[in-house]
Parts: structure tokens; C-alpha cells; sequence
């Protein structure tokens, strides 16, 4: 279970610690629920990407957790940022990202979308459709990919694939063919959270095959990201470096790289803090609530993500049953955690979830007027926030 935590956590006396902070020390301070990330962690996994990819432009994706200080962190790291939004350009901005390791995306920009990458001076633009090639153009924007669709099926939930035929992600393979002599390159991806190298190669082999039937060359060849990272227990996927080599190695031309790692980024640097509320035994079964839930990780209802937990203060303690990890929130589904291991809970424990720290606060909502938890960032023994708790003053500001 330890191995799921960021590279700095450690036991002390049965405490948790993560950047040499307790995690009670930390929830004293800042509350529960908190998002804490590890700046180590954080820092190693984009220098395994620099390594693995020496040439590539490595860009993150941002929407696994948009925010100024992890951007400028990455940024110190030589990663750019992939946004798909205005709001996520103006994250990446915020944080002193250089224009030419920006390289922005989504399948429906508008046209103040691609005005400002065109004023940001943005490396790359990929064109999601045939038509937005000319509002691009007219927007001032110079330098294009092109989305390509190659038909496969990743091995992951449906909801995140996004290169299989159907989806509502870049162009087909013919549509591609039209907008060549208009672009520097190409942009696959297939999807997330992979557990397994065949799937990149499976994308790399099939655009081998594509660029082969072309009397043209990509400058340019943007690999997406997708790798996935363990959330519980016994998960097993592949080190960043081997799914690098996967996708360089089997490439048959010698195109200039983009990388969009997302998830392998940060994932493993959060780990999310609850305080336990109600215990109580239903029918079989034993619920444990905590203060968050839906609203703060909708993973496991929109995914069907798998987490684990353990008590903070007493990590080493011999579990004494199974217990559901369920939120607060007025929603039969609102279950974090289907089957936890856990000493005897009480109310007042803290519990932490690791792995939390990639499209969990980035897709919070404010469900039941809840406001969204805070982020601190850890390291040598110092805390500090980087997104700061709402409150409910914040909610009610935006009432009219």
C-alpha cells in the first residue's frame, strides 16, 4: 500500500509524513478535506520523462490538475503545458510557461480560443476538425497539427478513449489526408489511464503504416500521453521509461516529438486527507463517512476508479474488517471506496487515499454546496497552499 504513496511519505511512530509533514499536522492546519502534493515526486517523474525523451518537447496535461504552481514547478523541469481551454492557456500564462512549450488542443474551439493561442505564439495548434482550419487561419494562428482518429480500442474505461472510430476526438484518416499540406504534423492519442505497452504500440505501428501510404513526411509528430498509474493495491503499470521507449523506439521516421504525460505526472505526488464523520453498521455492511466525496473525486462514479485508504495516524495498526469509504453527499453513489482494510475506525480519524492527485480536484464541483478543498504543496518539512479552500461566501458571491 506504501508503494501507491508519493516518493517522500514515510512512517514515523505509525504517522504518516509526506514531504517530511505529518498528515495530521497538515489537517490541523489546513483543514480536511486537503489535496496534498509532493513536490519530490513531482519533480522526478518529469525528469524521468526528460530522460526517457531527451528530445522530445514534453508538454503536461493540464487538465489532469491545472495550477499556477505545479505549471511553474514543471516549468523549472523543461515541461511545457497541453491546454484545451482558455482558462487552461491562461493557467499555463499565469505560471511564465514559454509560448513555444504551449501546444494547445479541444475538439471545439472557439474562435477567442484560437485568437489567443495565435497571441500567446503558442508552438503548435491541433486542429480538431476539417472546418476549423480556416477560422485557425483567420485567427492568426501559424503553426498546425492535425488530429488523426486511427480506430483503436484502448484497453480502458470507454469514457476515456478517444481514438477509436466514433469518437468525438480529431479527424478520420481521409479528413487527415485533406489537411496535410496545411500542417507541420501529426497528434494521436488513444486514451488513458493504460496499463500496458501494447496499446502504444498498437498507435505508433498504425501510424508507421499511415505516413508510409503518404508521399509526405510529418515534421512534427505529437504521441499524446495516456500512461496510467496505480490507485490501489496489486495494479501493475509500466515504468515512464519503458513506455516512452515503446512508443520512440517503434517510430520508422524521425520526426520531431511531443509527449502530453498528464496523470504519470502527478498522480502519485497527491494524496487526499478525510476526516472521518459517522460509522455505522448497515444490514452487511459498515459505512465509514468522510467530510468529501463526489464533489472533490468523481472518479469512481464516472470511471469506476478504485481507491484504497488507511488510517494516518495509525498506518502500522492490524486491520480488523472491511469497510465502505462513503462521502457526505445526498447521492446513493457517492462512494469513494467500495472495500477498505482498516483498524477499528472511529470518528475524528484521518484517513488518506493515495493516487489522488490527477483528475480528482480538477474535476470538483461544488454538489449540495459543498466548497472544494484546499491543495498544499510538501516539501523538507514545509507546507504551503497552492489552491486555496472556497468557502461558502465563495459559492454565494456568484448568486446574482
Amino acid at each position: 500500500m506504501l508503494g501507491l504513496l508519493p516518493d517522500s511519505a514515510r512512517v514515523d511512530g505509525g504517522r504518516l509524513l509526506i514531504g517530511g509533514v505529518g498528515a495530521a499536522e497538515l489537517a490541523r492546519e489546513f483543514g480536511t478535506p486537503l489535496v496534498v502534493y509532493c513536490e519530490q515526486t513531482i519533480r522526478a517523474r518529469a525528469q524521468a520523462y526528460r530522460e526517457a525523451a531527451p528530445e522530445a518537447l514534453v508538454v503536461y496535461g493540464t487538465k489532469a490538475f491545472p495550477n499556477v504552481a505545479v505549471l511553474r514547478l514543471l516549468a523549472e523541469e523543461g515541461i511545457g503545458a497541453d491546454v484545451s481551454t482558455l482558462g487552461e492557456l491562461r493557467f499555463a500564462q499565469a505560471a511564465g510557461v514559454p509560448a513555444d512549450f504551449l501546444v494547445v488542443h479541444g475538439n471545439n474551439k472557439s474562435d477567442d480560443e484560437l485568437r489567443a493561442a495565435a497571441e500567446a505564439g503558442a508552438a503548435f495548434v491541433v486542429l480538431d476538425s476539417v472546418e476549423e482550419l480556416e477560422r485557425a487561419r483567420a485567427a492568426g494562428v501559424a503553426r498546425m497539427l492535425v488530429r488523426v482518429t486511427p480506430g483503436i480500442e484502448a484497453e480502458t474505461h470507454e469514457s476515456i478513449r478517444t481514438g477509436h472510430v466514433g469518437s468525438k476526438f480529431g479527424v478520420s484518416p481521409d479528413d487527415a489526408r485533406r489537411l496535410i499540406p496545411d500542417v507541420a504534423g501529426l497528434h494521436v492519442h488513444v486514451g488513458s489511464q493504460l496499463r500496458s505497452l501494447a496499446t502504444a504500440r498498437e498507435a505508433v505501428a498504425w501510424l508507421n503504416r499511415f505516413v508510409a501510404r503518404l508521399d509526405w513526411q510529418p515534421e512534427v509528430v505529437d504521441l499524446g500521453g495516456g500512461l496510467g498509474v496505480p490507485t490501489e493495491p496489486g495494479e501493475q503499470v509500466p515504468p515512464i521509461w519503458a513506455y516512452v521507449a515503446a512508443m520512440l523506439d517503434e517510430l520508422d521516421f524521425d520526426p520531431r516529438v511531443i509527449l502530453e504525460p498528464g496523470r504519470s505526472l502527478v498522480s502519485q505526488a497527491g494524496t487526499t486527507l478525510y476526516r472521518v464523520g459517522t460509522v455505522k453498521r448497515a444490514g452487511e455492511r459498515t459505512w465509514v463517512a468522510v467530510d468529501g466525496g463526489i464533489s472533490d473525486n468523481p472518479r469512481p462514479q464516472l470511471y469506476g476508479a478504485r481507491y484504497t485508504a488507511f488510517v494516518a495516524d495509525r498506518v502500522e495498526a492490524t486491520p480488523v474488517g472491511v469497510y465502505g469509504i462513503a462521502g457526505k453527499h445526498c447521492e446513493s453513489g457517492d462512494v469513494l471506496i467500495d472495500l477498505a482494510e482498516l483498524p477499528e475506525p472511529q470518528r475524528g480519524d484521518l484517513l488518506a487515499v493515495p493516487a489522488t492527485g490527477a483528475y480528482t480536484l480538477a474535476m470538483a464541483s461544488n454538489y449540495n454546496g459543498v466548497p472544494r478543498p484546499a491543495a498544499v504543496l510538501v516539501r523538507d518539512g514545509d507546507a504551503r497552499v497552492i489552491r486555496r479552500r472556497e468557502t461558502i461566501d465563495d459559492l454565494l458571491a456568484l448568486e446574482a
